[in-house]
């Protein structure tokens, strides 16, 4: 009952706010959107393995070298993990800061963050209560708080309710069975679970339950029936919203579908798969369903569930799953179920990000780990999403977010980010339902802590000084003005170097004209990598979305102000609720053949520079 109700309703409408549409640049080559339409046009999951870019000889990535050699997750600090400590700590704050009034009642009892890059875990930390409320009265919403002594404080291995992060290693099972050629992507799904028919869900595939896009709904009773056979007839039953491939829409239904259709070609239930195949081979020790009752004193409670707000009246909820569905369904399904740490998440974190290998076993080949990260619903923009791993979506991911960018969210308030393209992961799990759902809604502090920790992430110049940063500010803008100049010929060019990730559709960096520096127009420019390749033509004189976390050469013509004074700014703007990691400029020349206009490296000219909303940042 709660996962549609949850994080994906907050990410339409509430504080967690709508999707970022489009996509962005990717760094170089083909990009996993161009990508999922290649491999749906070829179809088949041989072809799949083999169209991926790196798929032969993935094995001498370095990353995954380490992986095979046995190396592990360690703790470090910030200059070890190559972050920025205050940015780092910055995080750790902002997610202490939930702990109070957001903007009514706390956004969560307690809380856990973690954060790495490449092997190092330079966050951990642990703040409020695993477990502090015993009842909740809904009709004056007030709470009765365990006396301080009963109380739980969170830890650093508080064990939380996954929620629908289970959706993930759901995917993983299948991605395995792909591997072994017991699973196709493309094959209907009642090719290995017959009762999966009538109401045209005979033409629903493995992908589309992987991906969202079968059309069934969003969810179903499963807790109104007493029986496990009454739990599948209602299954069975359930007819499509629409028709498969031509909608996305979040269901629980295609993970529970996808589970059975996994224990029945395996012939080993769900909890057995994932002790066998993820957990026990990657270490994860304090991960699996159903956890025994002598866990629950290191286990972070969840609701105190009653109607109207919950489909079952079972009191405070601790220690057993907090989803009606996956609780009737014993505790075991794909949609919900897991239960797990910050840590145990970090190394699953560090397998996918080394191509499916961690100290010495895989469970994964680098191809697959490719296809959880590859957007297949490229007919759906804004809705980007991999093999069960969703892409790109700033609503939780905050500023993390780019078109390389893996996660997923849990209702409970949980939620993992990867970032390939900087070899990062961020963990932050609360019990943000302890103790009613009806006390938090939106992604907000998964998007706080996001934003700080993709600046603990430094960009650096080729110079290893300062460039010019516009920040990150949500609704934020500036202007970063030049001098008056006067081009004595068509020649005149302006010339630096720019750095850009901001969200697409709603911020961009813009080059702008004047000629008495009140009225100001666009000034196209082109932009070449600074890895190479070939000019992009930017005819409105703006651009945004993601650079590929690369620097890129700016150049713009100031032909038709040759003879005449003319005011240079750069301008940038974040109109919508989420921003990326901002926009940086530096080393801003303008020359002409015989005559250097302007030099920032000169310190009378950068004396001349005016910034508003644009300071100097080493990082």
């Amino acid at each position: 009952m709660e996962e549609h109700t949850g994080d994906e309703e907050a990410r339409r409408g509430g504080p967690g706010g709508p999707a970022a549409p489009g996509a962005g640049t990717p760094a170089s080559g083909m990009s996993r959107r161009r990508l999922g339409a290649r491999l749906l046009a070829l179809g088949g999951v041989l072809v799949l393995h083999a169209a991926l870019p790196g798929a032969a000889g993935a094995s001498g990535h370095p990353a995954e070298r380490r992986a095979l050699q046995g190396l592990r997750l360690r703790y470090g600090s910030a200059r070890q993990a190559g972050l920025v400590e205050k940015h780092l700590e910055a995080a750790a704050d902002e997610a202490r800061r939930f702990l109070g009034p957001s903007p009514e009642h706390p956004y969560y009892a307690g809380a856990v963050v973690l954060a790495g890059r490449g092997r190092t875990i330079a966050l951990h930390r642990a703040m409020g209560e695993a477990v502090r409320y015993a009842d909740y009265d809904g009709r004056t919403d007030r709470v009765r708080e365990f006396p301080a002594a009963q109380r739980i404080p969170m830890t650093e291995d508080t064990v939380f309710d996954l929620a629908s992060l289970t959706k993930l290693f759901t995917s993983l099972l299948a991605v395995q069975q792909m591997e072994r050629g017991h699973l196709e992507l493309e094959a209907p799904v009642d090719r290995y679970l017959p009762e999966f028919t009538g109401g045209g869900k005979e033409l629903i595939t493995v992908r589309q339950l992987l991906t969202h896009t079968s059309g069934l709904r969003s969810w179903a009773p499963f807790y109104q029936q007493s029986t496990r056979e009454g739990q599948l007839r209602m299954l069975w039953a359930v007819r499509l919203q629409e028709a498969p491939g031509t909608v996305y829409r979040y269901s629980d239904l295609n993970l529970i579908a996808l589970q059975l259709l996994l224990e029945r070609i395996t012939g080993h239930t769900l909890d057995l798969l994932l002790q066998d195949e993820i957990t026990a081979p990657l270490g994860m020790h304090r991960t699996r369903y159903n956890p025994p009752l002598s866990w629950r004193r290191i286990t972070a409670a969840t609701e105190v569930q009653r109607p109207p707000w919950s489909g079952l009246d079972r009191g405070l909820v601790w220690g057993e799953v907090h989803d009606e569905n996956a609780y009737a369904l014993g505790g075991v399904a794909g949609h919900a179920g897991v239960f797990g740490t910050a840590w145990d998440l970090a190394v699953l974190a560090r397998t996918l990000l080394d191509g499916g290998a961690y100290a010495g076993k895989r469970i994964l080949r680098p191809a697959s780990v490719e296809l959880l990260f590859t957007d297949f619903n490229t007919a759906f923009p804004g809705d980007d999403h991999g093999l069960g791993f969703e892409l790109y979506q700033h609503w939780y991911m905050g500023a993390m977010a780019t078109p390389h960018s893996a996660g997923h969210t849990g209702f409970t308030g949980t939620s993992l980010v990867l970032d390939p393209s900087t070899d990062s992961f961020l963990i932050l799990l609360g019990n943000s339902v302890h103790p009613v759902r009806t006390w938090r809604a939106g992604s907000a502090p998964r998007v706080a802590v996001g934003n700080r920790f993709a600046r603990a992430v430094p960009v650096r110049t080729k110079h290893g000084g300062p460039a010019w940063y516009s920040g990150m500010e949500t609704g934020g803008s500036g202007t970063l003005t030049l001098p008056p100049l006067t081009p004595a010929t068509a020649a005149a060019r302006l010339r630096c170097a720019v750095w850009w990730d901001t969200v697409p559709g709603e911020g961009a960096l813009h080059l702008e004209a004047s000629a008495d520096g009140e009225t100001w127009e666009p000034l196209p420019f082109t932009t070449l990598r600074s890895t190479g390749g070939s000019p992009e033509q930017w005819p409105q004189g703006s651009v945004g979305g993601w650079s590929g976390r690369i620097w890129h050469r700016l150049e713009a013509p100031l032909t038709a102000w040759a003879g005449r004074p003319v005011h240079l700014r750069f301008r940038h703007t974040a109109t919508g609720r989420y921003v990326g990691r901002g926009v940086y400029v530096d080393v801003v020349r303008v020359a002409e053949p015989a005559r250097l206009l302007f030099a920032e490296d000169r310190p009378a000219d950068a004396s001349r520079l005016e910034a508003t909303g644009w300071t100097h940042a080493t990082d």
